[in-house]
């Protein structure tokens, strides 16, 4: 799953054998150069037309940190019924290093897409969309990768600053680094914290916090990463409405 490079191991598509991220060498300076690359290539334009099928993503870690595990649902946008989830397990490729999360969890969110019957419209994932320091979260690298519209869902801040929104469902204040918005801190219920949502590929910022707003069912969080994250933190199956039971595929 996994070929030796300078400084990391180089992360592999566990499907097609083929690197997804181009001549990287596995160099921390190297990884920082390429966000700055890949981060030019965001687009914050509404690019996709009314999405019929969401899917939701959520990274966790297993074995002390030595398996990558990604959960996706898929959902009916109208809906919101899952309509089908899978576990894609992968070997860690590189250690944590901050501002690099991307490069840890990618291989895995590429193997979990790949084990999907239906191309997303619209992908939510659990973490920073441009709201990073170098503008390319996990979402923003995953969008750019895969050329998909994807929007990021955090629970907390990375980097930048805001203003406490208002105690309603719907508030939000602008998350802003460097005089630059880079996201929203949105109330996705009252008394909690709020969420900061972020456009990650092919979404404005508006669109983003529209997208949350509309997906919401009564939690903190929207229900394609709700849903992703349950099955990811092994809470439970899919509610009712599930199109069949959770796939633990693994991929070593």
């Amino acid at each position: 799953m996994a070929r030796t490079c300078p400084g990391y191991p180089c992360a592999m598509d566990a499907n097609s054998g083929t690197g997804v991220f181009g001549d990287w060498d596995g160099s921390v300076a190297a990884a920082r150069t390429l966000q700055m690359e890949l981060a030019r290539r965001v687009s914050l334009r509404d690019d996709f037309p009314e999405p019929r099928v969401l899917a939701g993503f959520d990274v966790g870690f297993e074995e002390e940190g030595a398996v990558t595990r990604a959960a996706v649902v898929l959902l009916d946008a109208a809906t919101l019924q899952p309509i089908e989830s899978h576990i894609a397990r992968v070997e860690t490729s590189m250690p944590y290093v901050p501002g690099l999360l991307s490069f840890r969890e990618l291989p895995a969110l590429m193997a979990a897409l790949a084990m999907l019957t239906r191309t997303p419209d619209l992908v939510f994932v659990d973490g920073q969309g441009i709201a990073h320091p170098r503008r390319l979260g996990i979402a923003a690298h995953f969008g750019v990768a895969t050329g998909l519209p994807a929007l990021g869902v955090a629970k907390k801040v990375l980097t930048g600053r805001h203003d406490e929104p208002g105690p309603a469902l719907g508030d939000r204040a602008p998350l802003m680094h460097r005089d630059e918005q880079i996201g929203w801190a949105l109330r996705s219920k009252p008394r909690c914290n709020p969420l900061i949502v972020s456009p990650g590929h092919r979404i404005s910022m508006d669109t983003a916090a529209e997208w949350v707003l509309r997906t919401l069912r009564g939690y903190r969080l929207p229900e394609p990463t709700r849903l992703a994250d349950r099955i990811a933190s092994r809470r439970g199956e899919l509610p009712p409405g599930s199109a069949g039971p959770l796939d633990n595929g693994s991929l070593f």
